[in-house]
């Protein structure tokens, strides 16, 4: 255990804030810092003529009764600052496909989930339940997943832990519509044909079948509430300050932090919450050896996106309470992006973002199209607001061609419009600070586990790691991985018990 319990925390997004809270709870004095003037990272919101838009935490799993980030945030105290609004029973996601006009209503639930494809695809309902029923078994192999200690080793795991997840749907689905539909969560992370592992596809699943939420009123509650559990155990949050340099000394440990505004932080413990690659062009050369820096920078990232953000006429468009997919075909899913400028978008995600008090009528709505990072390579150099007027004509072109598809999906949604705005891969990049403007950080690789998986401790001593880079993203994965960055830190495994403990605690009252 740490003397002094000082922990500097390098990023204020989703995982440097679950990791302050939690660290903050255990009665440490944490110190935040985030480069821009607003905390989040994912979780943040923007506002355009009137309207707050999330930028990328637009879906929740695990927040309820019994889930895993509920236990979390429960132990955290701030489950009732959290409005939070659940999608419909009956349909937490409906995927439509242009080439037949069919339109798939999944409803949540696991014995729901089963009963509904097997009525849509009766030739398969047996395989659909042993898919199912794997996909549920390989879940129950990541212990942290449901709060649980692990041991730590990912290779003790059984054979299908590992196969590609497009491989693992085959081997049960004979069907090749089904095989896609069974994949139509592929944007939720990252999935790449013969590179995604099965336990990825299966976690992601597993959390959203189990029931999804979402925030009303907007993610950036969530930052917020997570900052509050940090200055009122007596900690910082500091914003609109960049880190310039980790200092680290002879000894291999972190001597300090440098800001862009002059000021140093030292502490006992560090923690690095953006993206490895940005952590390399900041702290000093010696830190890693050049075999781990050339592991960071080789490694591969997941893709980018292209959104678009909607703001509706008042009492235009209907709210819709589930998230909303649209593919051109069938055998497209595992292939969106790759495209030209004729085939883009194959298809994207759709959904009206609730208010507080959500009524009848959407108020907005957000469109996320996946695009690699090389359509907006000529741009690279350039930082938001300074791009030139080419790349406007550019993004302009990509929010046409989105609206055109829409169009064909909702009939008469354009008459409703009242303002458009969108975001570019370059946004994700300078908002985020992760490489290439990777939405999921690392891309999970099978046939190289090993590359994108690191660890949270480094070779400095007193460096720790934590986001989206290290396990799994998202809501689920990043606090999760949270809990392994204060057990390193710690030198402990108790916290996991203490979260089950206080939350049957709880039950029992």
């Amino acid at each position: 255990m740490l003397m002094n319990k000082k922990v500097i925390i390098l990023g204020g997004g989703l995982g440097g804030l679950f990791t302050g809270a939690l660290l903050a709870r255990e009665g440490y004095q944490v110190t935040v810092i985030e480069k821009n003037k607003t905390i989040g990272g994912g979780l943040q919101m923007f506002s355009r003529h009137g309207i707050d838009f999330e930028t990328g935490m637009h879906m929740l799993g695990g927040l309820r009764p019994g889930g895993s980030i509920r236990k979390i945030c429960e132990y955290l105290g701030i489950v009732s600052q959290l409005d939070i609004k659940p999608t419909d029973h009956d349909c937490m996601d409906s995927i439509t496909y242009l080439s037949d006009g069919m339109t798939y209503r999944i409803p949540e639930g696991r014995e729901n989930f089963i009963a509904y494809l097997a009525q849509h695809f009766p030739h398969q309902a047996s395989q659909i339940k042993a898919y199912v029923d794997k996909v549920y078994e390989l879940s129950e192999e990541v212990d942290l997943f449901y709060l649980r200690h692990e041991d730590g080793n990912i290779f003790n795991h059984s054979e299908m832990f590992m196969w590609p997840a497009n491989e693992l749907i085959a081997h049960f689905i004979d069907d090749e519509r089904l095989r896609d539909l069974l994949a139509y969560m592929n944007p939720m992370y990252g999935g790449v044909e013969n590179h995604t592992p099965a336990f990825v596809h299966a976690l992601i699943n597993v959390l959203y079948i189990n029931g999804t939420d979402r925030f009303a009123g907007g993610s950036q509650q969530l930052a917020y509430a997570l900052a509050k559990v940090i200055t009122n155990h007596g900690g910082e949050v500091k914003k609109g300050e960049k880190v310039k340099r980790v200092v680290v000394d002879a000894d291999k440990q972190v001597e300090r932090i440098i800001t862009n505004k002059g000021n140093e932080y030292v502490g006992d413990a560090y923690v690095a919450s953006f993206h490895p690659c940005a952590l390399l062009e900041v702290i000093d050369d010696e830190a890693f050896s050049k075999a781990y820096k050339n592991r960071i920078m080789n490694a591969p990232n997941s893709y980018s996106t292209f959104s678009v953000f909607i703001s509706f006429k008042p009492e235009s468009f209907p709210y819709i309470n589930h998230t909303c997919y649209f593919q051109d075909d069938y055998g497209s899913v595992w292939k969106h992006s790759d495209y030209d400028a004729v085939t883009w978008p194959r298809g994207f995600m759709y959904m009206t973002s609730p208010e507080h008090n959500q009524g009848k009528w959407a108020s907005k709505m957000i469109i996320n199209s996946i695009m690699k990072f090389d359509q907006v390579e000529q741009w690279r150099d350039t930082t938001t607001g300074k791009r030139g007027e080419d790349y406007e004509h550019w993004k302009q072109e990509h929010i046409t061609k989105v609206l055109q598809r829409l169009e064909q999906l909702q009939p008469g949604i354009g008459e409703c419009i009242d303002h458009v705005t969108a975001s570019s891969p370059l946004t994700i990049r300078d908002y985020y600070n992760v490489k290439d403007g990777a939405n999921y950080g690392f891309r999970k690789d099978c046939k190289n586990i090993a590359l994108t998986q690191l660890s949270v401790f480094t070779k400095v001593k007193n460096l720790f790691l934590t986001g989206q880079c290290i396990n799994l993203h998202g809501i689920c994965g990043v606090p999760l991985t949270a809990i392994n960055t204060v057990e390193a830190i710690e030198r402990s495994h108790d916290i996991i018990d203490r979260i089950n403990n206080h939350y049957q605690s709880l039950n029992k009252t």
